[in-house]
């Protein structure tokens, strides 16, 4: 006997991946859009907030048939905003569809991120001149957007004109370049096999520093204990030569010599028959 399918929990679970997958609803949108439907959902992703990956859906079918025909613009447009950059877009606009100042600020956004994946001190200098500002003051206002847009996480840092970037959300990555991707990810496996070596080396010389002071700690212990013993026995000894030499005074003083008191009366007794 099959159990019977909940449909409320399966639409509950798809709204829950479309909405922590925000690119799921327009792939699913492009299996059916045609003609002037398919370059108004492109239109509608390039502006939608929170989509800044493309690849789902520049691999869709309706989408891909583009790239050949009158309207291949679109679909290069798309292609620049899953691998591209800002400076790209102003060198080929004859080639892509017009931005609007929605569109042109999510590609300057991904623009940071690109550069922000090559290094983690982006200089105003450089990000100046990829994304065609000409102030540092509007600058500034689209990194701090960027940053409450979740997009990328670092500071500002003004004294020596840079961005220091912590955080940036992924790009899309063509296929030509998985092979340098999996390099790269070899390479951050060694740096964290090796990083994961001397950690263990340190923790090894912290325990066995830890050994010796502990050691250490026990003779010292050891030791003070037996000082105090040997100076309890001591002051010991001392009270006991202290009270035989108070005792001794004692009967020197309360009882005389009985020799010199018997000489004394025969003394007496002498000159008394005399």
């Amino acid at each position: 006997m099959t159990p019977d399918l909940n449909l409320d929990d399966e639409k509950s679970a798809q709204q829950h991946y479309s909405a922590h997958n925000p690119i799921e609803q327009y792939v699913l949108l492009s299996k059916s859009a045609k003609g002037a439907a398919c370059l108004e959902l492109i239109k509608q992703v390039l502006e939608a907030p929170g989509v800044y990956v493309f690849g789902e859906l520049l691999a869709m079918p309706n989408i891909a048939e583009l790239q050949n025909g009158p309207n291949g613009s679109y679909f290069s447009t798309l292609n620049l905003f899953a691998y591209g950059t800002y400076r790209q877009y102003l060198e080929n606009q004859s080639q892509l569809i017009q931005l609007t100042p929605v569109m042109r600020k999510k590609l300057q956004h991904l623009t940071i991120v690109s550069l922000a994946i090559k290094t983690k001190c982006i200089p105003y200098k450089e990000l100046l001149e990829e994304l065609d500002i000409k102030h540092v003051r509007d600058l500034e206002d689209m990194i701090i957007e960027a940053i409450y847009g979740d997009i990328i996480h670092g500071k500002l840092d003004q004294k020596k004109q840079q961005l220091e970037v912590d955080y940036a959300i992924g790009r899309d990555i063509r296929k030509g370049n998985v092979s340098e991707l999996g390099n790269f990810l070899e390479e951050w496996c060694d740096s964290c096999e090796t990083i994961l070596a001397c950690l263990e080396n340190q923790i090894h010389r912290a325990n066995s520093e830890k050994q010796k002071r502990l050691k250490h700690k026990e003779a010292m212990d050891m030791e003070i204990t037996n000082l105090r013993k040997l100076i309890k026995v001591q002051a010991g000894n001392d009270s006991d030569e202290a009270m035989a030499t108070d005792s001794g005074r004692e009967m020197s003083v309360g009882h005389p010599d009985p020799r010199k008191k018997s000489t004394k009366s025969k003394s007496l007794k002498v000159s008394e028959t005399q």
